[in-house]
């Protein structure tokens, strides 16, 4: 399951049945947990913690040295959930002691060709990064959210759960869960109604959802006027709190 040109620190912790691919290199501080295949000519450099079941393709980089100027050389870490998939090229960095110290990836999440995870990132579960998306530093993306082939996000950027980001898209602001976004610079595209509907919402929350975008992305109505009026709703679905979370924990501004 190991081939015999591949080169493994004695440090690292490997379950038993695992696959690595010739010349890969796996460095010491490395844990892959059971069912993981690495291919070949990948590095994996720790401290990096990867759970089950991950697949990382032919010269991917996971876990290396991040490239920011500050880095010194602390021991910082990265932690990947199970179910993953990282494509040809994919580079993971480690994060810096200027955040928390760790970049952060969910489970089952898709990183095809050349996509890049910067230091500090924070990604929740089922994320896809198609060829070539890349993000910048301390960026935090929620759960099911889907970035277009080359487009990127802007240092400390949130992109809230669900929302959909098109291919090109430059994104300097923050992005309000279930939100589509497309342009440089970004901006909103309606809700990611079709999205979520695959993935089993109800109607009536779709609904609930569509008036609530209305109201902040097309009404005329203050940001504070619009969530005024979504907190005076009662009966709010708990996707719609969801919504109101993701407005008020912006921080860099919100895509309009």
């Amino acid at each position: 399951m190991i081939h015999p040109s591949a080169i493994i620190d004695p440090a690292a912790r490997l379950a038993d049945d695992i696959e690595v691919g010739p010349f890969s290199v796996i460095g010491a501080d490395v844990e892959i947990g059971a069912g993981s295949v690495i291919g070949p000519h990948v590095v994996v450099r720790g401290p990096t913690t990867m759970g089950c079941n991950n697949r990382v393709y032919q010269f991917a980089t996971i876990g290396e040295n991040c490239q920011d100027k500050k880095y010194q050389g602390e021991p910082t870490r990265l932690e990947i959930g199970d179910n993953n998939i990282f494509r040809e090229g994919v580079t993971v960095h480690r994060g810096t002691v200027q955040d928390k110290g760790v970049t952060r990836i969910g489970n089952g999440g898709l990183f095809m060709a050349y996509a890049h995870v910067a230091h500090d990132c924070v990604l929740g579960d089922n994320v896809i990064l198609a060829n070539q998306a890349t993000l910048g530093g301390h960026v935090h993306i929620g759960d099911n959210v889907i970035l277009g082939g080359l487009s990127a996000v802007h240092q400390f950027c949130h992109v809230g759960t669900y929302a959909m980001c098109g291919g090109g898209s430059i994104i300097t602001k923050d992005i309000a869960a279930f939100v589509m976004v497309t342009g440089n610079p970004a901006a909103t595209h309606g809700l990611n109604a079709e999205g979520i509907k695959r993935r089993g919402f109800e109607s009536e929350v779709i609904s609930e959802l569509r008036r609530a975008y209305k109201l902040v992305f097309r009404s005329q109505k203050t940001l504070a006027q619009a969530l005024e009026e979504l907190d005076q709703q009662e009966n709010r679905s708990d996707w719609l709190n969801v919504f109101i979370d993701s407005l008020r924990s912006s921080s860099r501004g919100l895509t309009r």
